[in-house]
């Protein structure tokens, strides 16, 4: 898989380019791991989260197409599908555009997948995925959408949805075909276990058998939602089937348990075909994401996004609300329910990046320390750029038909981030430690004694 996506870009005049290891922190969400110095007492280095600021300081140089297949560190909660370190395809272009990227991606697929010439990517908005699937990253091998349903409960006998409607909640409806499979009441009995963990209180449903309507709800039944949940069925091209309600008056305990319960009913029901891949090309996320409690932004990507043309109004208004609705140059690759990669468009002058770090509510201070030496170079004329990561470990589990990074990986590690081959992390020894000037605080377990460490 290397060979082929490193022979994609040479054939598209990338240049391969080696960036550091041993760098500064950057500014990728996740906690980085540090490494002290011997010979800078009380400094440390940062494994890079990503070669973010190398890559646009590369394109500022006047490098026209870089790419890298390197490591990345991240240390954060491990799962199934994610590690402390990883292998990303890292690029950037200069003078590119969202549709050269989505190019790019397209004739990669065509040449690692073996898809057919004619290949392109659907694509798909972020609100859009959201509304129909709950999900900014869709496995769309399979139908089973979501609709908002908060509408036809105003004035509706079911006096839990309509107070949900009152206060300016959601109500979301999906539809299981008869002719893909009626659940079991067991089987209905367990959904709630399935939407719990992301907040969800429970799961209502309706059964129709082409002649009578069952289940808890259907006493609510009038004539409105009677008529909408006839046209579902005809939609669908069928004569009975289950419908399952999620509702709450947070919207996005509604997304994430519609989309939790729309995999469960996949697999349960094998509604896909394992041997298929079927990609999406999702855009216009979210810029930035506000958090109320400490009354400030937070970029949803990093804060190197460049801001839709169109919004750039609202990403410059004094307005929080309408800052909450600047739509970032952003987009993702998803395959079968994973991302696979995604990048963006990425501010490319001094006045935009400014503001960007206004609005993060960062200090002349805090920027000059994190971000000076990428400030600096801004100012002598930087290139309109964009860029892209895939997941190369990610991308290999897919081609490999499993769901655990861990079945493509040689020596990976635990949940926990251990290496139980090696018995890494592991103690260092008292030498070590006074060479890098270190002392560990509240450490719980150690394999020797030392008058440098605190216990």
């Amino acid at each position: 898989t290397t060979r082929i996506v490193r022979e994609t870009l040479y054939n598209m005049e990338f240049t391969e380019v080696e960036t550091p290891i041993l760098y500064k922190t950057t500014p990728e969400g996740a906690r980085d791991y540090i490494v002290p110095s011997r010979v800078h007492p009380g400094k440390v280095y940062a494994l890079p989260q990503s070669p973010q600021t190398l890559k646009q300081l590369l394109m500022i140089s006047n490098m026209d197409r870089y790419f890298q297949i390197c490591r990345c560190f991240r240390d954060e909660d491990l799962r199934a599908d994610r590690q402390p370190e990883f292998t990303q395809i890292d690029i950037e272009v200069s003078f590119g555009t969202q549709e050269f990227m989505k190019c790019l991606a397209e004739e990669m697929l065509r040449n690692i997948f073996g898809l057919d010439d004619n290949f392109t990517l659907a694509q798909m908005t972020y609100a859009q995925v959201l509304a129909d699937y709950g999900s900014d990253k869709p496995d769309i091998r399979y139908d089973l959408k979501h609709k908002n349903v908060t509408a036809l409960f105003a004035n509706s006998p079911f006096q839990t949805f309509k107070n949900l409607y009152d206060q300016g909640g959601m109500v979301k409806m999906m539809f299981l075909p008869g002719e893909k499979g009626m659940p079991s009441r067991k089987q209905i009995d367990e959904l709630p276990l399935v939407v719990k963990p992301y907040g969800g209180k429970g799961v209502a449903w309706l059964k129709y058998d082409g002649k009578d309507w069952s289940g808890p709800i259907a006493k609510f039944l009038d004539d409105k939602l009677t008529k909408f949940l006839q046209q579902v069925r005809e939609e669908n091209k069928s004569t009975s089937g289950t419908y399952f309600f999620m509702a709450d008056a947070n919207e996005k305990v509604v997304h994430d348990s519609s989309d939790a319960l729309r995999r469960s009913l996949a697999k349960e029901f094998k509604l896909f075909d394992e041997n298929e891949y079927r990609f999406l090309w999702v855009t216009e996320f979210p810029l930035l994401e506000y958090d109320s409690e400490l009354k400030r932004f937070f970029a949803c990507h990093h804060p190197f996004t460049a801001p839709m043309e169109e919004d750039y109004a609202k990403f410059y208004s004094k307005d929080v609300e309408q800052i909450k609705q600047t739509r970032a140059q952003a987009y993702d690759l998803v395959c079968n329910g994973y991302e696979l990669g995604g990048g963006s468009m990425r501010i490319f002058n001094q006045k935009d990046q400014s503001r960007m770090f206004d609005v993060l509510g960062m200090a002349e201070g805090e920027v000059k320390n994190k971000f000076g030496f990428f400030i600096e170079a801004l100012r002598f004329g930087t290139p309109p750029h964009g860029g892209m990561a895939w997941g190369l470990d990610r991308l290999i589990m897919i081609l490999a038909k499993t769901d655990n990074l861990r079945d493509v990986i040689a020596f990976p590690k635990t949940a926990n981030a251990t290496d139980l081959m090696a018995q890494a992390p592991s103690v260092p020894g008292d030498d070590q430690l006074k060479e890098l000037h270190m002392n560990f605080i509240n450490q719980s377990t150690t394999n020797h004694t030392s008058t440098n460490n605190k216990e």
